[in-house]
């Protein structure tokens, strides 16, 4: 028996030394793991906080790290963003002569579908050169639904063809009281410039279209008279003083007449009294020749509230004298809606009563 406990005694002794040594054994792999978790933890952090400096949508400089090593940094070239080139000063697009007419009814959805570049607002920029000219056309507006639905089908495949950088914008007298062109067409002029930095602005009559892409719709270093060729007046210029149905002036030259009348109201006499304001700053008059230069005038009766104008030849006669007080430094109007349809931005406004 005393032998039999010595040899238990001495089994058990080495059992308990073998334990020990697992235990030591145990909390030494622990040790190395913790440590190697805890440089893991450190080095993800730092990695995060780096990466949480990066601005989204921006090429920087950016830290990578495997967590093993010090962080090194890596540098990511920025892109450079490709300068289109200017466009030409003719367009190479155009086509020339055009045929005109008004013997069809015209769907502005199927318009749309035929001019998908053109964005909300009636905007539209060359995607393969930088347009020369930013260009604003505006189109004095009321009662004119079909004769807008023309325009819209004829002049924005023109605009496009001859590369310009342009929105449209129909300003629309609201009510029923006697019409006032150059009142709206100046509200137009202001509140395009609200919009976008033009430098150019067309002022087009709804009821005129151009029968030539040639005809190009910006500025020039005169005051431009594009409709010179009505097939209303048989392809003539009906007198030399004649400046109405579409024409163009460069935000310098517009500024310089200060701007449009707004006291004519009703038909006649605006056209004439811009003519003057013109001439008496010592500019002239551009056109493009006769055979460029016809337009076509949607045939129609006159509107209602838009009865000729019986003062208009004496304020002609007194341009000079008021061109300085009324203009656009005396508009006064009221915006009552702004919309951006698919072709064109209407503007409707109150600019009161005579």
């Amino acid at each position: 028996m005393p032998g039999d406990s010595s040899v238990n005694f001495s089994v058990l002794h080495r059992i308990c030394k073998l334990v020990v040594l697992l235990c030591f054994l145990h909390i030494a792999v622990t040790v190395v793991f913790y440590v190697r978790s805890f440089d893991f933890r450190v080095a993800f952090v730092q990695n995060q906080q780096s990466n949480y400096n990066i601005p989204m949508f921006r090429n920087t400089n950016r830290v990578v790290s495997s967590g093993l090593e010090p962080a090194k940094e890596e540098k990511v070239l920025e892109q450079p963003v490709k300068k289109l080139e200017k466009c030409p000063e003719t367009s190479p697009l155009l086509v020339g002569p055009l045929r005109v007419e008004f013997n069809f009814s015209v769907d502005l959805e199927l318009v749309k579908k035929e001019n998908p570049n053109v964005q909300p607002g009636g905007r539209f920029k060359p995607k393969d050169c930088e347009a020369l000219q930013k260009v604003a056309i505006i189109i004095a507006f009321r009662y004119r639904e079909e004769h807008l639905k023309y325009w819209l089908h004829y002049l924005h495949p023109i605009l496009q063809r001859q590369q310009l950088d342009y929105g449209v914008y129909v300003i629309k007298q609201d009510g029923n009281d006697t019409f006032n062109k150059c009142r709206l067409l100046n509200t137009g002029y202001a509140e395009a410039l609200k919009e976008y930095d033009y430098n150019c602005f067309v002022f087009n009559d709804v009821d005129v279209i151009p029968m030539d892409d040639r005809n190009t719709y910006k500025c020039f270093s005169q005051p431009r008279h594009l409709a010179v060729s009505l097939d209303k007046f048989n392809f003539r210029l009906p007198y030399v003083q004649c400046f109405g149905g579409a024409t163009s002036l460069s935000k310098e030259q517009y500024l310089k007449i200060n701007g449009f009348p707004n006291n004519y109201w009703g038909w006649g006499g605006e056209d004439d009294d811009i003519y003057n304001r013109v001439a008496s700053k010592g500019m002239s008059i551009s056109r493009p020749t006769g055979e460029i230069g016809k337009c076509r005038m949607i045939r129609h009766n006159r509107d209602k509230m838009n009865d000729p104008n019986p003062q208009r030849f004496n304020r002609i006669a007194h341009t000079r004298e008021t061109m300085y007080k009324d203009g656009i430094n005396s508009l006064k109007y009221q915006v009552l809606s702004i919309q951006k349809l698919d072709l064109f931005t209407t503007i409707t406004v109150d600019v009161g009563k005579p």
